[in-house]
Parts: structure tokens; C-alpha cells; sequence
């Protein structure tokens, strides 16, 4: 267990960028933890860090040992996790990366039902853009990755996947919510606000405008879709969504939406992976089984 002490003190050094830092958070002093380091380095024959004036960065040799190092923290929540559920305490971490839209109802819906049933899990829920929620589970920061539109899927393993219909959304006295479904062209005779060039939603619209040779001029444009819905509202303009980040809110007058006609702008598809050849841990396999459930019960599969 001196050993896992070890991996971890570096894993924290990488996550905090200096080893004062890392000392703060682990409750240690910086001169103990640089002693460990250099004794690590002096074992294995390489520097693992460089040193800066403002903190430290991997070596090239300490790329290769912190992919080990997380390997080895992985396989041991793994263990961890079997030998409890072998005595019958459900225990355990679940890490997610997910698209922003997973945040507002459908995973905390579901991470609820999990814990109501499984109180010693617990859940780290990380908002990353497209890319970076597929590099979350090559550096094993994440168990499962939730995300719209990826941008590789190189070491992802598909577990589900849903189609997800890009939405118009907007006040309820918007001319455009008369419509049971909206034409691209439509909306940009209004004013728009869109999510940035990182996000699914917007890469999917701007594929639509360019392919029908319009053009968009957006008013507002936010990284925050939440934001992005309010101020639709506020001024009476339009943004876009998907279905999943959308709930009964938008039936209660406070703001509708439409489904945008399938011909302009395709439905997207909504991820559910793991790292490829990864085993994952006991608590994180059974909820990735409920994700799975969720999405199909829910959502049109791909």
C-alpha cells in the first residue's frame, strides 16, 4: 500500500501542476513530498518531472509512467469494489464525463435512483466538451463518458447510443411556437443565440447552415446552455437544444420547444462508452446497466 501512497502523491502532483500544490492538498509538506519524488525518480532511473520556475510537467518517461500509474489506481478501485460487493456492501466511485446537457435532469435523475438504492457510492459528475470527455477516459479521470456527437470514438466503447433531434427553444409567444415543427431557414429570420464551436448542438447546426448555403449571424453566443435558455426567454429570441436537456420546464409556459424538420438539420447521437479493453469497477459497470436502460426506455435508439 506504500506504493499505491506513492502513484497517488504523483497522480496529485500531474492534477495540481506543482508539488507545492499537491503538498497543500494532500496534507503534507512540499520538501517530504519532494523527497518521495526523487527517491521514485532515483528508482526508476529517469527524471519523472521537469522542473520549472512556477511549478513542474511531466518528463517524456513521466507520460508513460503516470498512464501506468492510473492504470494501477483503476485496477485497484476495481478490486476494491468486487471484494465489497462480495460481502454484500455496495461501495464504490463512479467518475463521469458528459456532454452539458446530461447535467441539469437526466443524470441527476438517475444518479439519485443509483444512491437511493446504493448509499456508499459515490459520484463524480465532470462537464467536458466533446473531445475532452473521450481523453477523460484515456487518462482513467472517468469511468463512462456521456457525450453528444464525439469527435473520434478511437478508444471509446459504445454501451448505448440514442438519436437526439436538435430542438428550437423559446418563449411560449414566440411566432415560431405555433409550429409543430421549425425549417431552419424559419429561424434565421429571428434572433438567435448559440451554444460555441466546442458543443455538438452547434457543430450540427453549422453543418446544416453551411450544406444550405445560409447563413448565421448569432446575437449571444455562451458556453452555459442554461444561460443560453433563460436569456431565450428574457428577450424573447431563440436557442437550441436537445431533447435530453430539456424537461417538463418547457411545458409550463415559461418556455416551449419544437423539434427543427429532420430534412435541414439531422438528428445527432448521444454516446454512452467506456475506454476500450477496460474492466470497469463493480459500481460503474451496474450503473453504466441502468444508464443503458434509461436511454433506451426514453430515447430512439441509433
Amino acid at each position: 500500500m506504500r506504493y499505491l501512497s506513492s502513484i497517488r502523491y504523483i497522480d496529485a502532483i500531474v492534477k495540481a501542476g506543482s508539488i507545492r500544490a499537491a503538498a497543500d492538498t494532500l496534507a503534507i509538506t512540499s520538501t517530504a513530498l519532494n523527497r518521495r519524488i526523487l527517491a521514485m525518480e532515483e528508482e526508476l532511473g529517469v527524471p519523472i518531472f521537469e522542473r520549472l520556475p512556477h511549478g513542474v510537467r511531466l518528463s517524456a518517461a513521466g507520460e508513460i509512467y503516470i498512464h501506468h500509474i492510473r492504470n494501477q489506481l483503476s485496477d485497484m478501485e476495481r478490486v476494491k469494489s468486487q471484494i465489497a460487493d462480495l460481502s454484500g456492501v455496495r461501495r464504490g466511485h463512479v467518475s463521469i464525463a458528459c456532454s452539458q446537457a446530461l447535467l441539469p435532469y437526466f443524470l441527476p435523475t438517475q444518479i439519485a435512483l443509483y444512491r437511493k438504492d446504493h448509499p456508499n457510492v459515490t459520484f463524480g459528475v465532470h462537464l467536458r466538451d466533446r473531445e475532452a470527455a473521450e481523453q477523460a477516459l484515456v487518462d482513467h479521470s472517468a469511468d463512462l463518458a456521456v457525450v453528444f456527437e464525439p469527435v473520434r470514438l478511437t478508444d471509446f466503447m459504445t454501451l448505448s447510443r440514442v438519436r437526439q433531434p436538435v430542438h428550437v427553444v423559446m418563449a411560449p409567444d414566440h411566432p415560431l411556437a405555433a409550429r409543430a415543427t421549425v425549417r431552419l431557414s424559419e429561424c434565421l429570420d429571428y434572433p438567435i443565440a448559440l451554444p460555441t464551436t466546442p458543443y455538438g448542438v452547434r457543430h450540427l447546426v453549422d453543418i446544416a447552415v453551411r450544406v444550405a448555403g445560409l447563413r448565421i449571424d448569432p446575437v449571444i453566443q455562451s458556453d452555459n446552455f442554461e444561460f443560453l435558455r433563460n436569456h431565450a426567454v428574457a428577450e424573447n429570441i431563440i436557442t437550441f437544444q436537445i431533447p435530453i436537456g430539456l424537461a417538463d420546464e418547457t411545458s409550463t409556459g415559461r418556455m416551449v420547444s419544437r423539434p427543427i424538420d429532420s430534412r435541414d438539420v439531422p438528428a445527432g447521437i448521444l454516446y454512452l462508452g467506456q475506454l476500450k479493453g477496460r474492466t470497469l469497477p463493480v459500481a460503474a459497470a451496474r450503473f453504466a446497466s441502468q444508464l443503458t436502460s434509461a436511454l433506451a426506455s426514453q430515447f430512439e435508439a441509433s
